[in-house]
């Protein structure tokens, strides 16, 4: 490039050396032409030195990092006591033409070509993010409804320690979604209004008129879990709305440390691969780091509060969890339209006044026969389960 450049240069000073010998009027131009000239040999320059942008991939924790470490260093507390930080969750942004009947979920397809790695696959969440309403909105609230009904503490349970953070929790989503879905809900001096079911919550009064976790599960689609640390170092399942879950029980899960809910439902890799990092995960996660993650299953039944192939939501096993057979139980070689692409979006934050590490659960259900139509999707997603 520089001998490249020192010729032109030669090249414009004997056009200017003639020019001036010949026509005086040309000097003029050879200065305007030259001074363009070396202004866009300094811009190439300068461009080709800038460092080149790169979108970063989703952490994997299970694998060492090369990246710089972050100067932020989680405060310093003893095991099981958590400091109240003075985080504020930024506003969020309405929903651009967000429509209760309109808006479509998104199609989630959290599968790749080629071998599946075992990793906590997480990813930053914006805060506008946090909760994903669409036009199945009615269908979820009808359906969690029916099973509170029904079900009653089986599916809603506040530990007595808990209750704080859950009430957190509640305050947190009363302030998002008028603002994310002001077409939806209405803030109100005590709480919040649905606009669509015509509901009222109070969350001021006390005590409540309901579980908070409850009331929560009311507002948004997802199904709701908050984890405490306690002073042995783990966190543990202390308030919950596991509604729409499909395969595990609220009440086989409650009280239990992180660890043993993986390994007691049985997770694919998790003491090898997963739980170390997530241990490390949990116990630094901070309010301002909110993160997002996706699974999927494949379903042998249409029912999205639970799959009944897999034996009777109040059968029991000889330790009075979940029977014995489960999975195993499920009809094999069933027929494609009998198959159920079920999805789910994951959001995890830290509370910043209880400590509590919020899930959020929302299952995105689809039969195998729509997924099968998207272009690229069914070889993706064989080579993934292959």
């Amino acid at each position: 490039m520089a001998s490249t450049t020192t010729r032109s240069l030669a090249t414009v000073y004997e056009f200017c050396k003639q020019s001036l010998v010949e026509n005086p009027k040309h000097v003029l131009y050879s200065i305007l032409f030259l001074s363009c000239f070396i202004w866009l040999v300094t811009r190439y320059h300068a461009q080709s030195k800038k460092p080149q942008l790169r979108r970063e991939n989703s952490p994997d924790l299970e694998k060492p990092t090369t990246k710089p470490r972050s100067t932020f260093k989680a405060p310093e507390r003893e095991p099981g006591k958590w400091i109240p930080l003075d985080f504020k969750r930024p506003a969020a942004s309405p929903f651009p033409d967000w429509d209760v009947h309109e808006t479509k979920p998104l199609p989630y397809r959290p599968f790749k070509h080629g071998p599946y790695h075992i990793t906590m696959g997480l990813r930053t969440m914006q805060w506008d993010e946090w909760i994903e309403l669409d036009n199945h909105y009615q269908r979820f609230h009808g359906d969690k409804r029916r099973r509170i009904e029904e079900r009653g503490e089986k599916c809603c349970k506040t530990a007595p320690e808990a209750y704080d953070g859950a009430v957190e929790l509640l305050e947190e989503l009363c302030s998002y979604l008028p603002q994310r879905y002001p077409s939806l809900f209405q803030s109100t001096p005590t709480g919040i209004h649905n606009v669509l079911t015509h509901e009222t919550f109070d969350i001021t009064a006390r005590p409540l008129a309901e579980d908070p976790m409850q009331m929560a599960a009311r507002l948004i689609q997802d199904d709701l879990a908050i984890m405490f640390e306690k002073p042995d170092g783990q966190y543990y399942l202390l308030a919950g709305a596991i509604l729409l879950a499909g395969f595990w029980r609220l009440s086989d899960k409650f009280g239990m440390p992180l660890s043993e809910i993986h390994t007691s439902g049985d997770v694919p890799g998790f003491k090898s691969k997963l739980e170390k990092g997530m241990t490390n995960f949990f116990r630094r996660v901070q309010p301002g780091q909110p993160v997002l993650r996706n699974n999927y299953f494949i379903q042998v039944d249409d029912n999205l509060a639970w799959s009944h192939s897999i034996g009777s939501e109040d059968s029991t096993g000889d330790n009075g969890g979940l029977q014995a057979e489960g999975w195993g139980s499920a009809e094999k070689n069933k027929a494609i339209e009998h198959h159920y692409f079920r999805s789910e979006r994951q959001s995890l934050r830290r509370l910043p006044r209880s400590g509590g590490v919020v899930f959020t659960i929302r299952t995105y259900f689809e039969p195998m026969t729509e997924v099968v139509k998207e272009v690229g999707v069914p070889g993706r997603l064989a080579s993934a389960v292959r």
